[in-house]
């Protein structure tokens, strides 16, 4: 109760006078308390004082434990300082006598060790002399590990001495060695049957010897072998590039034939894995001497064998020796390629014969090489065989590329040709099979190739690819349907005239979707070769300059595709401006007939395209389909000489049909309606500008110019004046109404507001449409919509009411139209059906 005083709590306490009664009791309590309190206070200041004196007395005792415990520690040391000194005194003499037992020992041991060394040297010399390598090598190892007990005495004369002698007789053996060795190869093996076991004997004195021995034996016995290769195959018989295999051959034959004598060699000395590196070395230094001092381009199928069989030779001594690198792969392609070369090209020259039997023979070896599954690692080999030899070609392999490029382009024309381009055969894949085929050949090729090198060579091939494929990219261009050519269609506008049947129509869109698949492809077929190419070469496959070629030729092709179809609507579009007698018509009926013709000519299209074109190449054609369509029937409703009220109301009427049509474009294709979205926008807003043009035309003469700048704000005075010309009007008339509007300027003044006019979606087979083109208001910028209406004139009101009865005419038929009619002409001054109402 810190907060409250004494008072609030006696009052607490003792709220009434009756409770005072309880002041004694409460005070015996309080008093009863204190003394309890004094008391533990008491027992607690006594206990504190017990507990200090307590403990100042243990602080002294451990302090005198620590000073008893100093002394004897002090005395300890004393007394191991004194054992020490008379521990040393005692073996003083006793390590006199083990130093001089030690010095004993050693002399002993050496004197006996050079005892035995002299002795083992001796015996060395006379083994030397009489040849016997077995003991010899076995005698150099010891002499060898005694001499190495002696590496301390250099200086001693006679350890000098043993040592030279010891060096001596190495090269006394060494020269033995040399000269039992020159004798191996001369037949002299065949004659002494004891010869091969004397050699396999010196093998291991060579080995005993130093590393050096070997190498230059080793070295000097494959230079003898390769002498007589040397001197077969640098003459002019053998020289040439066709007997290259022969160069294979001979190896092979000779560690077939002298396996036998060569199981006299350690197999730790590989020495039929360092004659093949020998031999590569030679044979890759006369080969480019042969590549080099040719006098014309060698012949492919020449080039080819010699390059596959320096392939095979060394993919078998990759597989026997383990060298390092990856396995070529090779496909059971090569086969199949060349039994469609057979079938195509069965009157080729004999190089391509020879190139298809290399091929078959290469892809059956490689094949068999691939299905052994042994362990032929060789312990100290790393040595990569792979493109030892076969390297040297790779600078003159462009015959090789050129030849390929000619097989290719000869294929491409034969599939072009071939190419039937009649679509009606109802194919599901829906592009050209002269594709697929242009790929495959391209893709054999490539397999074809990437066994032989993965070098330069396969760049160069790749861009050969690249010129075979925008090859292909041209023939489809030039397949598509052409217009007028020359200065005569130019000067006539009939050059973007391009008549199209239903059939070109499908090739078209064969050509769009073949067009497309070789994009796609050309990009997979780049990614394939830059895997296989030599990492350094990669970043030079590009195919974007194909796949450019090939997005133009989609592109063409879906314009032409359009323009066909606008060749199609001109005959509608003569008709709509000649056949219908706009200024003379005197009721308003059905839609005209060439808005029925329309209709015949996209329902005969359409339904196709859209089956075979793709979702987003139809988007396409719509989107230009609807950029010319709209635009090209305003255009066309100036090209009419005069239309007067009951023909626009007419014209009005065909417009809200051909708007129609052109909105049903997308499900007439089977397309997705949230695709066409953007389509549907763009042609209501482009046939709206037209519904816009006959309200214009349908409006009183007094008014035409508010009428005009209502609905058509971006409207020009040339415009203007075309549209009073279809209204009738004479010059004279004409000539005022064209200043008051060039007073005008842009029009009606409406601030920021903006004209815009909202069409309605509507008439089909099942009912009349509703009345469209009303006009709307609509604020943009700044400001309310209430100031931006003050701001708006009492006569442009009436403009835009005018403006929205306009043209009910055109919604309904009979008795229905009349009544539109009539309802419109309460708010006209003159006209003929105003004369109802005035009479």
């Amino acid at each position: 109760m810190e907060k409250s005083s004494t008072l609030d709590y006696i009052n607490q306490m003792f709220p009434t006078e009756a409770s005072l009664v309880g002041v004694e009791p409460l005070m015996q309590k309080v008093h009863n308390e204190i003394r309890v309190v004094d008391t533990e206070i008491l027992a607690a200041v006594r206990q504190q004082s017990n507990s200090g004196t307590k403990a100042k007395e243990d602080l002294a005792a451990a302090t005198r434990a620590v000073q008893e415990l100093m002394y004897k520690v002090r005395e300890i040391k004393t007394k191991a300082e004194q054992s020490e000194t008379m521990v040393q005194e005692i073996c003083r003499d006793i390590k006199k006598l083990d130093f001089a037992k030690k010095h004993i020992t050693t002399t002993i041991t050496a004197l006996h060790r050079l005892n035995m060394l002299v002795s083992a040297i001796e015996q060395l010399q006379v083994m030397a002399s009489k040849r016997q390598y077995k003991e010899a090598s076995a005698q150099l190892e010891a002499v060898s590990q005694l001499c190495s007990h002696f590496d301390g005495y250099r200086d001693n004369p006679k350890i000098t001495e043993l040592r030279d002698k010891f060096k001596n007789i190495k090269q006394i053996l060494k020269s033995h060695v040399y000269s039992d060795f020159s004798s191996l190869g001369t037949g002299k093996e065949t004659e002494e049957s004891s010869l091969l076991q004397h050699l396999t004997d010196a093998c291991l004195v060579v080995d005993a010897l130093e590393p050096s021995v070997r190498e230059e034996l080793v070295k000097n016995f494959c230079d003898r072998e390769l002498i007589s290769y040397q001197q077969i195959f640098e003459g002019a018989e053998l020289a040439k590039l066709d007997k290259t295999e022969r160069r294979y051959a001979w190896v092979k034959r000779r560690l077939r034939t002298n396996e036998e004598i060569w199981k006299i060699f350690p197999t730790s000395w590989h020495v039929d894995y360092l004659l093949c590196i020998q031999f590569c070395k030679l044979t890759r230094s006369q080969l480019e001497d042969i590549l080099e001092n040719l006098k014309e381009k060698p012949d492919v199928g020449t080039l080819l064998m010699a390059l596959q069989r320096t392939i095979e030779f060394e993919e078998e001594l990759a597989e026997k020796f383990g060298g390092s690198g990856s396995t070529r792969n090779v496909t059971n392609d090569f086969e199949e390629t060349d039994k469609d070369k057979a079938e195509s090209n069965s009157n080729n020259n004999n190089n391509n014969q020879i190139v298809q039997d290399i091929r078959k023979k290469y892809e059956k070896k490689l094949a068999a090489h691939q299905d052994d599954d042994k362990d032929l690692a060789v312990p100290g080999a790393g040595f990569n065989f792979r493109g030892i030899i076969s390297s040297c070609f790779e600078p003159h392999l462009m015959v090789y590329v050129d030849f390929e490029e000619k097989t290719l382009m000869d294929n491409l024309e034969k599939l072009v040709q071939e190419e039937t381009w009649d679509m009606d055969d109802g194919g599901q894949t829906n592009i050209l099979s002269s594709s697929m085929q242009v790929f495959l050949i391209i893709r054999r090729s490539l397999k074809r190739c990437s066994a032989l090198t993965k070098n330069q060579t396969l760049l160069n091939l790749f861009k050969v690819f690249q010129r075979v494929l925008k090859a292909y990219a041209t023939k489809l261009f030039m397949k598509l349907p052409k217009g007028g050519t020359g200065i005569v269609a130019a000067a006539t506008g009939m050059d973007g005239h391009i008549k199209t049947s239903d059939k070109d129509e499908r090739m078209i869109c064969y050509i769009v979707n073949t067009a497309e698949y070789c994009h796609k492809t050309a990009g997979e077929l780049a990614e394939n070769v830059s895997k296989i190419i030599d990492p350094q070469l990669a970043d030079g496959v590009d195919m974007s300059e194909v796949e450019d070629e090939y997005s133009a030729v989609i592109t063409k092709a879906l314009v032409t595709l359009v323009n066909g179809l606008e060749t199609k609507f001109d005959i509608e579009m003569v008709a709509m401006t000649t056949r219908v007698p706009w200024a003379t018509l005197e009721s308003v009926g059905d839609q005209s007939e060439y808005v029925n013709n329309i209709k015949m000519i996209l329902s005969g299209s359409i339904p196709v395209l859209g089956t075979l074109l793709s979702p987003v190449y139809f988007q396409f054609f719509l989107d230009k389909l609807a950029s010319s369509l709209g635009p090209r029937f305003y255009l066309n409703i100036f090209k009419c000489k005069q239309i007067s009220e009951t023909g626009a109301q007419q014209m009005l009427l065909d417009t809200q049909a051909v708007k129609t049509i052109l909105l049903d474009i997308p499900s007439l294709g089977k397309q997705a309606s949230g695709a066409a979205a953007s389509y549907s926008k763009f042609v209501s807003r482009e046939m709206s500008k037209a519904e816009a043009l006959l309200k214009v035309i349908l409006s009183p003469v007094d008014s035409v110019a508010d009428t005009y700048s209502a609905l058509l704000p971006e409207g020009t005075h040339s415009e203007f004046q075309r549209i009073l010309d279809l209204k009738g009007l004479k010059k004279a008339d004409q000539q005022t109404i064209l200043e008051d509007f060039s007073k005008r300027g842009s029009g009606i003044p409406i601030a920021t507001s903006a004209v815009q006019v909202v069409p309605t979606t509507g008439a089909g087979a099942a009912g009349p449409p509703p009345p469209v083109a009303v006009a709307v208001v609509s604020q943009q910028g700044g400001g309310s919509s209430y100031g931006a209406a003050m701001m708006s004139s009492a006569s442009r009101e009436d403009v835009l009411t005018r403006a929205a009865a306009l043209g009910r005419g055109a919604a309904t038929t009979g008795f229905k139209r009349f009544l539109a009619l009539t309802e419109a002409a309460k708010d006209r001054t003159d006209g003929p059906f105003r004369k109802l109402f005035n009479a």
